[in-house]
């Protein structure tokens, strides 16, 4: 059993570590600096589009992308380890190498099952970081965990839909450079199939009938780097019929090949927030006293750090088994390792998130240090690409179904 990286993901390994330290790290501060003098706080900073064309210069850009044409060529397996990297700094690095969500799966999406006109339209100035995008599927007044649940109604007039719904938490919908909305809405809501009743269609943000009504946060925090989380209502917004991604009633197949990348790049990303919180646990272990000795001596933070270090390490063999699987099987056949990463990552690294805050007392909660920030993301995981209980119940059914 062969554990070590290819020679190609060691290359861009180095690459991408060399970009952190000399450039998203040290950009972090300034770019705290430069929002607050923005006259919007979904306005980009200065230093995002400086580190976004360093990372195009050093061709760190569109890594998560496994088709060659569109993006690097890597496989998941090969893009593990930088997505780990990014998500080091995941208010920076995902969008500096323009990898960052929901962009990232509306580009999946639109190179999988759009047509040329729509990739010519849509995907190419989103491959070029010229645009930013939204996906809207949940929605407030039903439980969105079951997407069949959805009430956008997506109504067939001649040569035109006409969308009618109100979504919420469109992550990216706050960006000025949002141009285009992924919308998932029923187009036969009485269909037999319940599966078979939801269509995808390209709405464009500027159509008439579509509303920008708030900027939602979460735990506080506006989510400012990646566009922010929107409500928006869609009152009989009217695009042509080519807009339709696919076929009609392909919209929920669609949204589970979107997700499936999805689940496992957050998780990937989210091995690297626990590394960030280790080391800054460690640091502030070995620089603070507490009852005359170093908090590094204190037993009660040697077992945090030890059990940290431990849950990393088997966290990031799951995810790479998951990586290696997706590339041999199939998505569908890493069904369950998909499901089982994102059960399990979010809720490790949240725990051991809230140890690094326990550690800097005061300093964690508050916005001099990113662990409240980190926590706040990281915990969010748990509910979004379908919450932690839809998942544990999937898995359950499958492995009880061996036994019947």
């Amino acid at each position: 059993m062969d554990f070590a990286f290819d020679a190609r993901t060691e290359e861009l390994r180095a690459r991408l570590l060399a970009f952190m330290d000399e450039h998203v790290h040290p950009a972090e501060r300034v770019a705290h600096e430069q929002r607050a003098g923005l006259a919007s706080p979904w306005d980009t900073v200065p230093v995002v589009e400086e580190l976004k064309a360093e990372a195009r210069r050093q061709g760190l850009w569109n890594l998560f992308l496994p088709d060659s044409p569109y993006g690097a060529g890597l496989t998941n397996l090969q893009y593990a380890p930088l997505a780990e990297i990014m998500g080091r700094s995941p208010q920076l690095a995902p969008t500096a190498t323009n990898c960052a969500a929901p962009d990232t799966g509306n580009m999946e999406v639109l190179a999988q099952f759009g047509d040329e006109q729509q990739k010519k339209q849509w995907l190419e100035p989103l491959l070029a970081g010229e645009i930013r995008s939204a996906f809207a599927m949940t929605e407030p007044e039903v439980a969105s965990s079951d997407a069949t649940n959805i009430t956008t109604h997506i109504r067939r007039d001649g040569d035109e839909y006409v969308i009618s719904g109100r979504k919420w938490y469109i992550s990216g919908a706050m960006h000025p450079d949002c141009k285009i909305f992924i919308v998932m809405g029923k187009t036969d809501p009485d269909g037999a199939d319940i599966r078979r009743q939801q269509s995808m269609v390209l709405v464009p943000r500027d159509t008439p009938g579509v509303t920008i009504r708030r900027a939602m946060r979460v735990f506080g925090y506006e989510d400012e780097y990646h566009g922010g989380h929107a409500e928006v209502v869609f009152d009989e917004a009217r695009v042509p019929v080519a807009n339709l991604i696919g076929e009609e009633g392909g919209g929920f197949a669609i949204a589970q090949a979107r997700l499936g990348p999805g689940r496992i790049h957050h998780c990937m990303r989210l091995i690297g927030m626990a590394e960030r919180a280790i080391e800054l646990m460690c640091r502030r272990a070995v620089s603070r006293e507490a009852f005359g000795k170093a908090l590094a001596q204190q037993g009660v933070v040697q077992n945090w750090i030890a059990d940290a270090r431990v849950a990393v390490e088997q966290l990031r063999l799951l995810v790479l088994k998951t990586a290696w699987m997706m590339d041999t099987v199939g998505n569908r056949g890493a069904h369950t390792e998909i499901q089982a990463i994102k059960i399990a990552t979010p809720r490790t690294v949240v725990g051991i998130l809230d140890r690094a805050i326990q550690l800097y007392g005061a300093g964690g909660v508050s916005q001099d240090f990113p662990l409240a920030e980190l926590y706040a993301g990281a915990r969010t995981l748990m509910i979004a690409d379908g919450p932690d209980e839809v998942h544990q119940r999937s898995l359950a059914r499958r492995e009880l179904k061996k036994y019947r």
